[in-house]
């Protein structure tokens, strides 16, 4: 029978590295084997882990969450083309941003491994120590944010770093300037779901589902980023470094896929368990879950989407008619809009 607990010393434990994983001075954490090949962090015992649990999940009749990043796959803004058009023309601020931004919502990730999560053995009718989400707080949170943010204390950076990596390789350090996230990048503010379980583990589950769709963004961006950065029209001058940045971004990507697998299950779990209820009874977990992850999906891929798109147009719209020939610059990215 495989193992089905596991220490927190096993879920943070490293592979054995032939080599250090350091770009453009910066170490990175995961490293490589003796052919090049990449090793994510933290990888000795998690992948094995979330293999078994996942295998164990299905024993029981359940399965992982049936989502996937296709569920963000509408029009994206700008689209990859307009993008282009805007590298062609020397208005690479909006890329670079992109790709800060990005860095600077992967650093805010590495509370995942400093904040208290309540246990949810206290909100599941049944032994959940040999499951997942019974080992949230024994590692898997910390390791998850470890990847996101780093080690600075061990000068090891995380995603962020490796994000902040690649925009310089491909436009050179300080080529514009500095850039902040918005303030939540998750759906804030959203009223009481389902009053009968404890509120701390209804925000939990809301944390977890929302900590999910914006792996799947990440996901999309990864692929756009990717294919501009490898794009031989663009970054002609730095072209050796643009392809490496592009390197850096896929060690990314496959570092990301463990986290997105992880909260599938741990999300699958909750589905499959009976919830304790604040009157002393309990609720399948399917009810639970199913009603918050549609609703959340409605807000991600028909609320936000639009409301997002009317904000960045004018920040786009004034951007370009900055450029000498803006007016026809203009033109030609609305002209790809549907692109």
């Amino acid at each position: 029978m495989a193992q089905t607990t596991f220490s927190e010393a096993d879920l943070m434990a490293d592979r054995d590295y032939a080599r250090e994983h350091v770009v453009a001075t910066h170490r990175l954490h995961g490293g490589f084997d003796e052919t090049g090949r990449y090793i994510p962090p933290r990888s000795r015992f998690r992948p094995q882990a979330i293999e078994a649990w996942t295998e164990s999940l299905r024993a029981r009749g359940g399965d992982l969450l049936a989502a996937d990043a296709s569920l963000l796959a509408g029009q994206r803004y700008p689209t990859v083309a307009q993008s282009k058009l805007l590298l062609l023309h020397g208005l690479g601020q909006s890329f670079w941003n992109s790709l800060t931004i990005t860095g600077k919502i992967e650093a805010r990730g590495r509370v995942l491994a400093e904040m208290p999560f309540p246990d949810l053995q206290d909100l599941a009718v049944e032994d959940v120590s040999e499951m997942a989400i019974g080992h949230l707080n024994g590692g898997l949170l910390k390791a998850h944010g470890f990847d996101e943010g780093g080690e600075p204390a061990r000068g090891i950076g995380g995603h962020d770093v490796m994000w902040f990596a690649a925009r310089d390789l491909a436009f050179g350090a300080g080529a514009y300037p500095d850039v902040d996230p918005p303030e939540r990048i998750g759906r804030a503010g959203a009223p009481r779901e389902v009053p009968e379980i404890p509120e701390n583990f209804e925000g939990m589950l809301r944390f977890l589902m929302n900590l999910l769709l914006i792996e799947f963004r990440a996901e999309l961006g990864f692929a756009s980023s990717e294919q501009l950065l490898r794009d031989v029209d663009l970054f002609q001058d730095r072209r050796a470094a643009a392809d490496e940045a592009a390197d850096v971004i896929d060690r990314i990507r496959r570092d990301e896929e463990i986290h997105v697998t992880s909260l599938r299950l741990c999300l699958g779990e909750l589905r499959h368990l009976d919830l304790r209820t604040l009157d002393g009874g309990q609720k399948p977990g399917a009810e639970v879950i199913d009603p918050m992850w549609d609703r959340l999906v409605q807000w991600a891929t028909v609320e936000q989407p639009k409301l997002q798109a009317e904000e960045q147009r004018k920040v786009y719209r004034d951007r370009i008619l900055g450029h000498e020939d803006g007016e026809r610059i203009l033109a030609e990215f609305e002209a790809l809009a549907g692109s």
